[in-house]
């Protein structure tokens, strides 16, 4: 019995020895390569090591979109036990602010590997450094941050939730930003540990080229604000603002209200994040009668000074009737244009034929594309003349039945006023390389001439009297010449041409002499007005006063130099306090300015001058005034020569009389 008992003891041991040999040579011996290939592939990975995207600034290297690393956590739910949930649950409610059962909710679900947290700030993410638990692992993601919020969102466009620029120069320069994506050969640990990392396998990632934009964040800030207050003061569905040198191309502030964050890019509709200055289109009425007088003029068919007919205001051509605002009964061929009169444009355009005036249209670059750089832009609409109808040129004439961009539009105005020549837009001023050695740069491309450069002169001066006389008045501005033009055109809406919709818009520019930036406003759909006029131009006259006195004389120094030849004698005295004041003697403004543009400290000698040349000094040396009458300055409360301050109130007295005994050296 206890022999036989020992025998089948003795049996099942070897039996299990027997099977433990044949499973270790199974493992070790023939299955051990697959094993081997299994283990690796299961405790070895090659990791994407994710290419630094390129920074982006405005003109003056200001950063305005740069990268922050966040750290993503995952728990891999196989590994962990009921009892490790609570513990993972309590420790990042303590980090994160959120309810513990906010966790566990999470950690109640099928499945293998959940988002604990995604894209934690570094900060938070630091505090977990030490926590460990087993499937608990953490991932590096790079966040793109828009330093300014919506400032300049649809030039900037956004990143997507792959890092994949999406709309603006994040998507048109996508590959540049980019970078090239490097890899890591990493062996983990059960808990997703790295064990080592294998040099050879490593391939550094090569981060992005940084974009500097010709976007100037100053401008483009009073632009959006100014925006935002004019649908505030007016009404309206939208805006659009875009401002540019018209001697570059170079768009120095885009701007579509309302906007969107692209920081947080979901939480806003397609419609806001779309660039409608580039994709949408519409019917630029009055303003178009500019690049009608433009062909008039520069093919030699009429002169600013000839008399036009305009009907008392009310005009049957063929079987329609045009009409005006005002009432006129003759306007000069530049008094239609201030004026804005349809009857007098529709007359005069008909002195073209069909071909050259399709060819002057098709030159300013209307019907085709601009070729900038920003994604979905729309060619708008030109028919060829085979397709006009007998209306089409006259319509045509004041801005209908052909539609542009807000782009297109002043890009041609930009034409218009330049001297003639049409230059692509431009968005990026240069590329830099990670240690910010310049890659590219760009230049000026003129497209082509369109008119000749006394055609442009000519047009100038018509759209300075606009502006000073005409529909544009309310964007004058005492301290510097403004040219520009108004438009007011019915919105279609299902086919017809709706009463209560319109469009109101202004272009403007300065100086009106040697225009060094031009600039358009377009207000959607209005409620306090429906003009341009009224609506669009005391929204550029607040922008072009923002940006002129921010910049210390930057746009004044030109003009006032044509308009100022007396020089200043600088005469050093004493009061009987002893105190040293510098007295300038004359009246030139550019004695006040060194170098650099910036105004000294001192109380200059206002007396004898102009209303409009003591407003310029005053605005740009910051002083608060208080002006009584008008004609030349009798008067000053601040003494020439008197250290000032900023804010600091000064009254003037004026007449209409000029000082006798002024000293002219």
């Amino acid at each position: 019995m206890i022999n036989s008992r020992a025998l089948l003891i003795t049996v099942i041991f070897i039996l299990f020895f027997a099977l433990l040999v044949v499973k270790l040579v199974n493992i070790q011996i023939v299955r051990s390569d697959e094993l081997k290939y299994y283990a690796q592939r299961q405790q070895t990975k090659l990791e994407t090591i994710k290419a630094e995207r390129g920074l982006i600034y405005d003109r003056n290297n200001l950063l305005l979109v740069y990268n922050r690393s966040d750290i993503t956590f995952y728990l891999d739910l196989r590994m962990v036990s009921n009892d490790k949930k609570e513990t993972v649950a309590e420790k990042f409610s303590s980090v994160f602010g959120k309810s513990k059962s906010h966790y566990l909710k999470l950690m109640d679900r099928k499945g293998r590997t959940i988002v604990l947290e995604k894209k934690a700030p570094s900060e938070k993410a630091i505090l977990l450094k030490d926590f460990k638990i087993t499937g608990l692992f953490s991932v590096e993601e790079p966040t793109r941050v828009y330093q300014y919020g919506s400032l300049a969102s649809h030039v900037l466009g956004y990143v997507n939730n792959e890092f994949v620029g999406v709309n603006g120069v994040a998507k048109a320069f996508e590959d540049l930003l980019n970078g090239e994506d490097g890899r890591r050969l990493v062996e983990r640990d059960a808990i997703g540990g790295i064990i080592s990392v294998s040099d050879e396998e490593t391939v550094p990632p090569v981060p992005g080229y940084n974009l500097i934009l010709t976007i100037d964040k100053n401008y483009q800030s009073i632009l959006e604000d100014e925006l935002q207050k004019g649908l505030e003061n007016f009404g309206g569905e939208s805006a659009i603002g875009i401002i540019m040198d018209p001697n570059s191309g170079e768009i120095l502030a885009l701007a579509n209200i309302a906007d969107y964050d692209p920081n947080y890019y979901w939480k806003y509709p397609d419609y806001l994040r779309r660039n409608r200055s580039v994709t949408d289109t519409y019917e630029p009425g009055s303003t178009f009668k500019a690049f009608t007088l433009a062909a008039l003029l520069d093919a030699g068919l009429v002169k600013e000074s000839d008399l036009v007919f305009v009907e008392n205001g009310k005009y049957k051509f063929r079987n329609t009737y045009i009409k005006d605002t005002h009432k006129n009964t003759y306007l000069t061929v530049a008094g239609v244009v201030k004026e804005s009169s349809n009857i007098g444009i529709a007359k005069l355009v008909q002195k073209l034929n069909d071909d050259t005036y399709y060819k002057y249209l098709r030159g300013f670059g209307f019907g085709t594309y601009t070729s900038i750089p920003l994604p979905g832009e729309s060619k708008g609409v030109l028919k060829k003349p085979n397709y006009w109808s007998g209306l089409s040129k006259v319509y045509m004439s004041f801005g209908y039945e052909i539609s542009v961009t807000p782009l297109q539009l002043i890009t041609a105005y930009s034409a218009l006023i330049n001297g003639g020549v049409l230059y692509e837009p431009r968005v990026v001023k240069r590329e830099t390389d990670k240690n910010g050695s310049v890659v590219y740069e760009s230049n000026a491309v003129a497209v082509r001439r369109v008119i000749t450069e006394n055609t442009s002169a000519r047009l100038r001066k018509v759209l300075r009297g606009v502006v000073e006389s005409g529909t544009g008045k309310l964007a004058n501005l005492d301290f510097i010449n403004i040219g520009g033009k108004t438009g007011t055109t019915q919105i279609l809406v299902d086919g017809k041409y709706s009463k209560q919709k319109y469009n109101a818009s202004f272009i403007g520019f300065f100086p009106a002499e040697n225009p060094r930036l031009i600039c358009l406003i377009l207000v959607n759909s209005p409620k306090v007005s429906k003009y341009g006029g009224k609506v669009a131009a005391p929204i550029f006259k607040e922008v072009a006063a923002k940006i002129i006195l921010s910049n210390k004389g930057k746009f004044l120094d030109r003009q006032l130099k044509q308009e100022n030849s007396i020089k200043t004698k600088w005469v050093k005295t004493e009061t009987k306090q002893n105190k040293i004041i510098i007295t300038p003697v004359g009246n030139d403004i550019n004695n006040f300015v060194d170098s650099e543009n910036n105004y000294s400290g001192l109380m200059p000698d206002l007396r004898g001058r102009t209303v409009k040349d003591a407003l310029v000094t005053l605005n740009l040396l910051g002083l608060k005034y208080d002006i009584n009458g008008s004609g030349v300055v009798t008067y000053q409360s601040i003494n020439p020569g008197t250290l000032i301050q900023i804010n600091e109130v000064v009254e003037i007295n004026c007449s209409e009389t000029s000082i006798k005994g002024v000293n002219i050296y």
